[in-house]
């Protein structure tokens, strides 16, 4: 079955918001996580939160499940009892890219030993002052690599001693997918617009209501 996430891809009008919207709202994002210029790590519930709210615009709240147990590591929002894992990446490759979070080496291994995937990917590309992209990458096209790269060639563990924060899909694994015939890909220039963003003022609007 096609996931209505092909949807957002058919839809020229909304493509177009996306190109244009998606850079100043993770700009937002970023100046809005960070400290004396440093980006700061919540910026990556700041942008699912922004990839969500999209969701929500063009499916309906009705049709958007945000809550989800802690206990899914995976699944970050469930559209139409469909999940959904929403993923971000920094930079021209696609290395890095995260499957789980965790720094227990035994918990990283039980989790490639049981791995397979179960859910539709949507992958931004951020590249600033360049060209990135926002992907839909469909659990079939997953599975389909999975079978045929095996787990060595689809995962990776990071070596002990490296502050190893999670598994990870592999570079070469995720860019056959980003250029699977099944994927949906929306190029995007990533330009910041100048922001006059003040990170205190909401807050202190509150604080000034009676």
């Amino acid at each position: 079955m096609s996931s209505r996430l092909t949807e957002i891809f058919e839809d020229e009008i909304l493509v177009e918001k996306i190109k244009g919207r998606l850079p100043y709202l993770f700009h937002l994002a970023e100046l809005e996580s960070s400290r004396a210029g440093k980006v700061g790590m919540e910026v990556g519930s700041l942008r699912e939160r922004i990839i969500v709210a999209l969701l929500i615009y063009k499916f309906g709240e009705e049709n958007v499940e945000t809550e989800i147990p802690i206990t899914e590591p995976e699944i970050d929002v469930m559209l139409f009892g469909k999940p959904v894992s929403i993923k971000t990446i920094t930079g021209k490759g696609f290395g890095g890219v995260k499957l789980i979070w965790t720094v227990d080496p035994q918990k990283a291994r039980e989790f490639r030993e049981t791995y397979y995937p179960r859910c539709d990917i949507l992958l931004i590309q951020i590249n600033w002052d360049d060209t990135g992209g926002f992907s839909y990458i469909p659990e079939e096209a997953q599975k389909r690599l999975f079978d045929r790269v095996g787990r060595e060639g689809y995962i990776k563990l990071l070596k002990p001693g490296t502050n190893p924060r999670g598994v990870e899909i592999t570079k070469e694994a995720l860019s056959s997918l980003v250029e699977d015939d099944m994927s949906e890909v929306i190029k995007i220039s990533w330009q910041k617009a100048k922001v006059d963003y003040d990170p205190y003022k909401r807050w202190v609007d509150y604080w000034r209501e009676d």
